[in-house]
Order: C-alpha cells, then structure tokens, then sequence
C-alpha cells in the first residue's frame, strides 16, 4: 500500500477576522490530504472494485484520521467533518467514489471523533492543481447550519491522469459570527416534520 501512496500534504486554515470583525473563537479548518496511484490505473474497465477496496480504503482512512487527530489534539475537539476525492483524468469518478464511500474509510473517522452524522462528500475528476472542495457538517446534528462549511485546496501536481487524491476535512468550530439560525426553525416556521422537511 505504500507504494501507491505518493505524498500527502496537511492545511491548517485559522479565521481570526471575518466581516471585519474579530471573532470571538478563531475558526480553525484542517485538511489531511494524500496523493496515490489510482490502483484500477491502466486495466481498462473493472467490474469488481471490491478487492481494491478493501486493500486500499482502510489504509488511508487511518491515515489521514490520524493526521486530522494529531493536529486537532483530540477527535472530542473536532466539531465538523467531511470528505472529498479526485480521480485523475484517466480514471472513472467511480474510482474516487469507491476509495471514499465505504466504510471502512469513512469509520476510522466517526470513531475516532465520536460522530453520529453522516460525512459530508465531494467526488470529482479533474486535472492537476484540480480546486479539492471538502464540504463539512457538524459531527452529530445535520441542521445545524453554523457548521455548514467547505475547506478549499488544491494539489499543485496532483491528480496525476493515473492518480487518485483523497481528503478529510474538520473544522474546531463553526462560522464566526454564524446568524442565519438552524434548520429546525424553518421547519417549526413551515410546520414541517424533520422526517419529512420538503412536506411531501
């Protein structure tokens, strides 16, 4: 597996002004990224992704947890989380998808940060230097929107034609100065069920 994985690369983003004004607890953004050889890469069209799934998901996912982890402090410290892929032109967006939509990526995550929600996702293909979008949610309450956020980065020489990048993003907060309230007031305000919040 090491062989696949070429480089990765960590981004720390600290907010401590937003709208001209100071923010009462800087927003603090991490992104954990690595670059890898897309291991479908060559073999023309595959039915079965599965072996390669379960080989090669595990392995990043406790990587790049562990990345999130160390620079966080804690997973406890971890508010918001996301994910996000990009296959190389070469290869097929389900590529991206498979590596991340799996479980045994995404659990090594939600363990370690202790999370109920669902992660958050972005799969794309594109080009080196391709724009990485990891859209975060907060780790236990989908509505709440103050938590609703989207690291952005890029690879300057990745994704190579042949190659895969892969993200977790997390927040340690929430938007500063956050004031467009929670989903459930709109509900409330509708009348609508959370179940059921379109009310069809």
């Amino acid at each position: 597996m090491a062989s696949l994985i070429r480089k990765t690369l960590l981004q720390v983003e600290t907010t401590h002004i937003e709208g001209g004004k100071e923010a009462a607890v800087p927003l603090k953004l991490i992104a954990a990224i690595a670059v890898l050889k897309n291991p479908w890469a060559g073999r023309g069209f595959i039915e079965d992704l599965k072996p390669e799934i379960h080989a090669v998901a595990p392995v990043l996912g406790e990587l790049l947890t562990k990345m999130i982890i160390d620079t966080a402090g804690s997973g406890e410290i971890v508010e918001a989380y996301g994910k996000s892929a990009i296959v190389g032109l070469d290869g097929e967006i389900e590529h991206a998808s498979a590596l991340i939509h799996t479980l045994r990526f995404g659990n090594h995550y939600r363990t370690a940060v202790g999370a109920k929600s669902y992660l958050a996702f972005c799969n794309t293909r594109g080009p080196a230097n391709a724009p990485i979008m990891i859209p975060l949610m907060d780790k236990n309450d989908e509505g709440r929107r103050s938590h609703y956020l989207t690291i952005q980065c890029a690879v300057p020489d990745a994704p190579a034609a042949d190659e895969i990048v892969v993200a977790l993003g997390a927040s340690i907060g929430g938007r500063p100065h956050h004031r467009i309230g929670d989903r459930y007031q709109d509900l409330k305000e509708l009348g609508h069920d959370v179940a059921n919040p379109a009310a069809v």
